[in-house]
C-alpha cells in the first residue's frame, strides 16, 4: 500500500475510505453520505481529489488481495497499523474517527466489519469511541445472549 505524508489529507481520506471499505464494498448510500457530509472538504480535498484517494486505495487493496476484496479482515493488521501510525495530530484523528462513524451509520445497518473497524481506530489512537445510533449485529448478539460486547 502506497504511504502518505504524516497527516496529509490523503492519509486521512485513505481512513475514510478504508473505513467505508471494510465490509467488502462501497454501497451507494455511502457515495451520497460522502457527498452530503463533506468529507472532502472537511479533510481539505477537492473532490475530485478525495475520490482520486479512494479509487487509489481500491487498486491497492485489489492489487495486495489478487483482484478479490471482500472485507478489511484481509488486510494485515501491520499494514493497518501503518497507515493508521500516518495521523498522529490528534485534532485529525478525532475530525477522521467522527467522520467515519458517521459514514458507518449512514445506512443505518453498522456492519460487523464497519464496527471492527471502528474499534480499530479509537483503540490504536487511544481515543474514546463515538456514540453510534446503530449496532452492529455482532453487538446485538452479544446483548441478545446475555454476553458482554
Amino acid at each position: 500500500m502506497r504511504s502518505y505524508p504524516r497527516n496529509s489529507p490523503q492519509a486521512a481520506a485513505r481512513v475514510v475510505a478504508l473505513t467505508v471499505l471494510a465490509d467488502g464494498h462501497l454501497g451507494h448510500q455511502e457515495i451520497d453520505a460522502l457527498r452530503r457530509i463533506d468529507v472532502a472538504g472537511r479533510l481539505d480535498l477537492s473532490q475530485g481529489d478525495f475520490m482520486g484517494v479512494v479509487q487509489a486505495v481500491c487498486d491497492d487493496l485489489m492489487a495486495s488481495s489478487q483482484q478479490h476484496w471482500s472485507g478489511i479482515q484481509h488486510l494485515p493488521r501491520s499494514e493497518l497499523k501503518q497507515v493508521l501510525d500516518e495521523i498522529n495530530d490528534v485534532g485529525l484523528r478525532l475530525i477522521v474517527l467522527e467522520i467515519c462513524a458517521a459514514l458507518c451509520e449512514c445506512d443505518q445497518n453498522l456492519a460487523d466489519a464497519e464496527y471492527e473497524m471502528l474499534c480499530t481506530l479509537a483503540d490504536h489512537w487511544d481515543l474514546p469511541l463515538p456514540v453510534l445510533r446503530t449496532t452492529s449485529a455482532r453487538v446485538m448478539r452479544s446483548v441478545d445472549s446475555g454476553a458482554v460486547a
